[in-house]
């Protein structure tokens, strides 16, 4: 089995060729990867960050945040409203994610079919991959015993109140509890990309090159003719210049970076659907402070859900996920609001803090568009009925903390809101729960290169190829024409799975 080759290690330009390159090495293009090697075609995969093995996991906070994140972890929306945290490196956002793993909802699904024009992506077509996935992964259901205590004061305050909840799985082996999930695994306990998928492209013949990022897909008279790509040095300057002549094109470099990718490759969009109907889940906190310690940051970080206020009915009036959502330090200190002596004064609390999170199963329309040299930019306003959905999450979040047995709730705010009853939340005005005025992040970007029969609306037909370039398919979460209301890294793995036949076809085709 050959390694993934660092293009920080290449010396000069390269010009190669081969059946079908993969830009983007996350859940899904590990797995167009894996299965266009597994049927014997050439593959090259591309991935923009750098290539990182268990020894490079640190859990150094100041570390490893600017090694796996895009943008260092600075990537938000273009009005600085929301920060957008996605993977950059060999295995993307599996490498940093803490393993939630939910099938994409059968309502979900029969949505999309029924009112998107998506065909022979039904619960039962999905049923064999969503299975085969989960069995190369590793998902299980976690024992209810080693939930800690963030998450079993979730669990306490949902049980009280009598909403629904349940213990999640993940795809986990070997863990160690460290908590420290979102850093990168240094015990190599996460069944990811980086550790299960990319290795297995590799072993079936698959070429993969880090530190390598595509800048264009190349294409004429309506097909795909390759890609574009220049190499990158340890500090992400360009050293060199990569052109790889494939036949087939696969992107998988999310739905921020596959879009941008597909704008700045000018291809053909006579209806303007690339880059539209972007949705990221996006979500506030509570923080509720406790008698005990809880050391909150111990163990696994997330392995609980609270589901009572989730539907998947477009329109519903109950359109929030809620779970567990803790930082280690650098991260809580840059939520917890206050200056000077008054946040030390919250900091000094964090081993007494439990945090909830809204994430808002989000119906507002964003966009991505590209600036010079193909940087992506992220538009997304907080459409009213969104802003009121987050507004019942974070009340529904304050009720829970209280009803497992907080002592006060904060929601950081500005000024921060601070809550030290229940009962305050029945008079409480909630008009503060805005953009700008609470801090607001999303880590699942979706949409943007949507599947559907109807070119008018969508950008790839129900296989994952462009309507109007043949070649060129797509692998990501840019597939989902909705938000899914949940953790989107099995859904993504599993489309991969279930639409690699139609690439390996193209590509034996050609």
């Amino acid at each position: 089995m050959s390694d993934v080759i660092r293009g920080r290690d290449v010396t000069g330009d390269l010009t190669l060729k081969c059946d079908a390159v993969v830009v983007g090495t996350g859940a899904g293009g590990s797995i167009a990867l894996r299965e266009l090697a597994r049927a014997g075609l050439d593959v090259i995969g591309l991935e923009e960050g750098g290539y990182h093995t268990t020894r490079d996991f640190t859990q150094d906070e100041a570390r490893m945040i600017p090694m796996l994140f895009q943008d260092g972890g600075g990537r938000a929306t273009k009005d600085l409203a929301i920060r957008v945290l996605q993977g950059r490196g060999v295995g993307g956002s599996t490498v940093h994610n803490t393993n939630l793993c939910k099938r994409t909802p059968d309502a979900i699904l029969d949505l999309w079919t029924r009112t998107y024009g998506v065909e022979r992506c039904t619960p039962a077509d999905l049923a064999p991959s969503f299975e085969a996935i989960e069995r190369d992964l590793s998902v299980t259901q976690i024992d209810p015993a080693l939930l800690n205590r963030n998450n079993d004061a979730l669990r306490r305050g949902a049980e009280k109140l009598g909403w629904k909840g349940a213990v999640l799985s993940h795809n986990r082996v070997g863990c160690q509890l460290s908590g420290f999930c979102e850093l990168g695994c240094a015990y190599d306990a996460k069944q990811n990309a980086l550790k299960v998928v990319v290795p297995q492209a590799l072993a079936a013949g698959a070429r993969a090159y880090a530190d390598a990022r595509a800048e264009r897909v190349t294409h004429e008279a309506g097909r795909a003719t390759g890609v574009d790509a220049v190499l990158l040095d340890e500090r992400g300057a360009v050293k060199g210049e990569l052109r790889i002549d494939a036949k087939v094109v696969v992107l998988a470099a999310s739905a921020v970076g596959s879009a941008a990718l597909a704008l700045a490759s000018h291809l053909p969009d006579p209806h303007d659907q690339i880059g539209r109907d972007l949705r990221i889940h996006p979500g506030a906190v509570a923080a509720g402070t406790f008698d005990d310690e809880l050391d909150s940051w111990r163990g696994i970080p997330q392995s609980y859900e609270c589901t009572e206020m989730l539907e998947f009915d477009e329109g519903s009036d109950k359109r929030v996920w809620i779970i567990p959502a803790f930082a280690h330090p650098i991260g809580t200190a840059s939520t917890l609001p206050g200056f000077g002596a008054a946040h030390m004064r919250a900091m000094r609390e964090y081993p007494r803090l439990a945090v909830f999170t809204a994430m808002v199963h989000d119906e507002t329309r964003g966009r991505v568009t590209v600036e010079d040299r193909g940087r992506p930019v992220i538009h997304y306003s907080m459409s009213e009925p969104d802003r009121a959905q987050l507004a019942k999450g974070l009340v529904a979040c304050a009720r829970l903390l209280f009803a497992a047995g907080a002592r006060e709730v904060t929601i950081p705010a500005v000024p921060p809101v601070r809550l030290r009853s229940v009962g305050e939340l029945d008079a409480l005005d909630t008009s503060f729960v805005r953009p700008h005025s609470v801090p607001l992040t999303a880590v699942h970007p979706m949409g943007t290169l949507r599947m559907g029969q109807d070119p008018k609306r969508s950008v790839v037909d129900s296989t994952g190829e462009h309507h109007f370039v043949r070649g060129v398919f797509v692998a990501d979460g840019s597939l989902f024409p909705t938000s899914l209301g949940g953790p989107p890294q099995i859904s993504i793995y599993a489309f991969a799975h279930h639409l690699a036949p139609h690439v390996v076809a193209r590509a034996k085709a050609g």
